[in-house]
């Protein structure tokens, strides 16, 4: 297991309050998102399942349920229904476990209060938590906040009967704000406020005035102790509770929204008959089971409408949770950031962990914003200015590394194995584009533990581009800014590159030079293999001073970096630039690397005869004859290992240092070859390899291009982790033929990386 030290949690518990269940004894199951969210500090809202298994009628429970979702995501917030599924806690229910606890033709289903979950795990049942069970689970994982509906109480006559809810002992322990509709109106609403003052329990109208609601009515004839109406005070309330260490929670009570108040006397009267035939037959007398009998018995004296406003009710209480708790979360990241996140706040919270991860790809996240202008009706009349025209506009994910992995994870997870084995490390902020980022992710099945939140003081990455009709550029803003602050947070990467121990570890462009060089120093010391993708020609020179860096170590660090990917520019700058660096080209892990390559009459004699050959299927050009490329990638070696070079139409160069034995073994077997467009140098203790790969023919329109490249090293990298020898002659023909099929789904697709892309699909 893995200890979560969430701001959020380490805010609301003490080690006291987390000993009621054990997460990591537990049958506890809880969501990618939710997790993501709990680690990160961002808000959550938890939210009930009792009233979609017992509290509504199907289809409208399900409906009612995601509508509810979405109110606390519009509040800014991640929502958790916790529900129960086959003797299991769910923290965060997906859309089949939601349609299995709506579903009522799925018999046997129990309501649960805290007393029901032992047995409800025990004997594996399914059904759907109360008020009482939710704000324990809640509050055990680190959930500080939870919407509902209508609190339980004190029943009519409870004062004889002793028929009181146990949502209201669970609020005198437990340290949860719950914001409902009030109590509901079945109740006796003033022995149910006695009560909650007798627990220790804070109660504050959500409003304007101090008037207590009753679920339907947004009045009772009693008044709440407390009374806020903005978000910030209550998330103030909040934190101020935690920070005295109150163990016991605290309800805000908003009222029905005003369109609905209108039918509360209608409906005040149906309840109070309801009441009264449970009275008569019993039903009042059987615990659990008489709440869900009335509020269905008001249903049907209503003809309905009694629904709707319950619905509206609890719409309204999730999306003020949701602005409650954005604001709650705020507080907490400005105060833990303030205080230097004071540890002995922070609980250790047991999630289930994930496993860890094969491929690390560490860089850019980022959100494109693309805005084109809709053709003018005059041809000739240019775009006006200095005002808003009419177009449109779309967002995508973008990101190089971002790219990368989800090629990777596509081709990974298109093997049905490994689901979790590659990992994004990218900073986002903690704004809209990073849930966006974020959501995304997790849509794509990815993990998403990765991410690096760091604040709103640095936005996340976003590219807005500005296209004419044509959809040319016409200009952009990129705001990149974000991945410079891992400068500053190159422990964190490393962290995370240490917890994994990954079989590769790949990084942009992206990255300053200090994070480039920290990474590339850890992983040269550990022996993990590491991939550089330049991702674009100014860019890609970011990567020098980790060289010169390198090579001063006092242990030397010959081919800091294992693999690259350039393209034919790229190639040429890092060549201009290495070879115009005295510090580089003369340092001795250079010449030991040259002398050992060992380059004589023999490679130039079959430089001399593949450059004389027409090696292209395609009719472009010969890389050994017009380009330089082995040139260059021969100078470069010492630095970069093995190297991928994208040449576009014109295919794949392979230029690759062997020093493996087994490589070595293996490749001793080949030789020199026109037919296959290989070169094999055997050197003293290594053999150089420069290969070339014609490019695969298109038999579709290209659509986009902008995910090509990226696809092409997800594939790589995606092979290089999983197959035992991607490097070996074989090997090596599989490993280029997969990715440039990855390449060539990818030019098919309108989305950056192709969703048909799978292992399947690349070969």
């Amino acid at each position: 297991m893995f200890y979560l030290q969430s701001r959020i949690a380490g805010s609301l518990l003490t080690r006291r309050s987390i000993r009621s269940f054990s997460v990591s004894s537990a049958p506890v199951d809880i969501s990618p998102e939710v997790n993501d969210a709990l680690q990160s500090g961002r808000p959550v809202v938890a939210l009930e399942s009792a009233i979609i298994t017992h509290g509504m009628p199907y289809p409208t429970n399900i409906e009612t349920a995601i509508a509810v979702e979405e109110q606390v995501r519009s509040g800014g917030s991640i929502p958790a229904t916790i529900g129960v599924i086959n003797g299991r806690i769910v923290v965060g229910v997906n859309r089949t476990q939601l349609e299995h606890l709506a579903d009522k033709d799925i018999p046997g289903k129990v309501k649960m209060s805290r007393r029901d979950l032992a047995p409800a795990m025990g004997l594996r049942k399914s059904g759907g938590t109360t008020i009482s069970a939710t704000s324990l689970i809640a509050s055990t994982v680190g959930i500080p906040i939870f919407a509902t509906g209508g609190l339980g109480g004190v029943h009519r006559g409870g004062e004889v009967s002793w028929d009181v809810s146990a949502d209201l002992t669970e609020l005198g322990r437990t340290p949860i704000a719950v914001i409902s509709a009030g109590a509901k109106s079945i109740l006796d609403i003033g022995r149910t406020l006695e009560y909650l003052e007798t627990q220790g329990v804070v109660v504050m109208t959500y409003g304007p005035t101090d008037e207590f609601p009753g679920f339907y009515s947004p009045t009772t004839g009693f008044k709440s102790p407390w009374h806020v109406n903005s978000p910030l005070d209550a998330a103030r309330i909040i934190d101020a509770s935690h920070r005295l260490g109150i163990q016991s929670g605290m309800l805000f009570a908003a009222p029905i929204p005003d369109e609905f108040a209108g039918s509360a006397g209608e409906i005040q009267k149906a309840v109070d008959q309801a009441v009264k035939e449970s009275e008569a037959n019993g039903v009042s007398k059987r615990g659990k089971e008489a709440t869900p009998w009335i509020l269905t018995r008001v249903a049907e004296l209503t003809r309905g409408k009694s629904l709707p406003s319950n619905i509206a009710l609890i719409k309204n209480t999730a999306f003020i949770g949701g602005k409650i708790a954005s604001e709650y979360a705020k507080l907490v990241t400005h105060k833990d950031e303030k205080n230097g996140n004071a540890k002995n706040l922070i609980p250790d919270v047991n999630l289930p962990k994930l496993p860890s991860s094969d491929i690390l790809v560490v860089g850019s996240a980022a959100v494109d914003v693309i805005s084109q202008h809709l053709p003018s009706t005059d041809s000739n009349e240019s775009l006006p200015l200095h005002t808003t025209n009419r177009g449109t506009v779309k967002f995508s994910m973008g990101g190089v590394a971002r790219n990368m992995a989800e090629a990777a994870h596509r081709v990974v997870s298109g093997n049905n194995v490994g689901l979790h084995r590659v990992l994004l490390v990218s900073p986002i902020g903690n704004d809209l584009p990073g849930s966006l980022i974020s959501a995304n992710t997790l849509k794509l099945g990815m993990r998403t533990d990765g991410f690096l939140v760091l604040g709103k003081e640095r936005g996340s990455a976003v590219c807005n581009m500005h296209l004419d009709p044509e959809g040319s550029l016409l200009t952009g803003v990129a705001d990149m800014g974000i991945v410079e602050e891992l400068d500053s947070e190159p422990v964190s990467v490393l962290r995370t590159i240490q917890s994994h121990k990954p079989k590769i570890v790949a990084f942009d462009g992206n990255l300053n030079p200090n994070t480039l060089s920290s990474i590339i120093e850890y992983c040269a010391q550990r022996a993990i293999p590491t991939f550089f993708e330049p991702t674009s020609v100014p860019k890609s020179l970011s990567i020098l001073p980790a060289l010169t860096r390198a090579f001063k170590l006092e242990h030397r660090i010959p081919s800091a970096v294992t693999f690259i990917s350039p393209n034919r520019l790229e190639l040429l700058a890092l060549f201009k630039q290495v070879r115009a660096s005295e510090e580089l080209t003369n340092s001795p892990c250079w010449w030991t690397v040259m002398d050992d390559l060992n380059l004589g009459e023999s490679y130039r004699y079959d430089i001399n005869l593949l450059s004389k050959q027409s090696t292209s299927d395609t009719g472009g050009i010969n890389p050994f004859r017009d380009s330089g490329i082995p040139q260059m990638a021969v100078s470069l070696v010492p630095f970069f290992q093995h190297m991928f070079i994208k040449c576009g139409q014109d295919g794949i160069f392979v230029a690759a240092r062997l020093t493996d034995e087994d490589l070595i073994q293996a490749w001793s077997k080949e030789k020199t070859s026109v037919d296959k467009r290989q070169i094999v140098a055997k050197g003293k203790e290594s053999i150089l390899v420069l290969k070339h790969y014609s490019a695969i023919p298109l038999h579709q329109s290209i659509v986009n291009v902008t995910g090509a490249g990226d696809s092409l090293v997800g594939s790589l990298l995606a092979d290089i982790a999983r197959q035992e020898a991607p490097l070996s002659p074989k090997g090596l023909d599989e490993v280029v033929n997969h990715a440039q099929n990855a390449a060539v789904l990818s030019l098919y697709s309108h989305e950056a990386i192709s969703p048909l892309l799978s292992r399947n699909g690349t070969r």
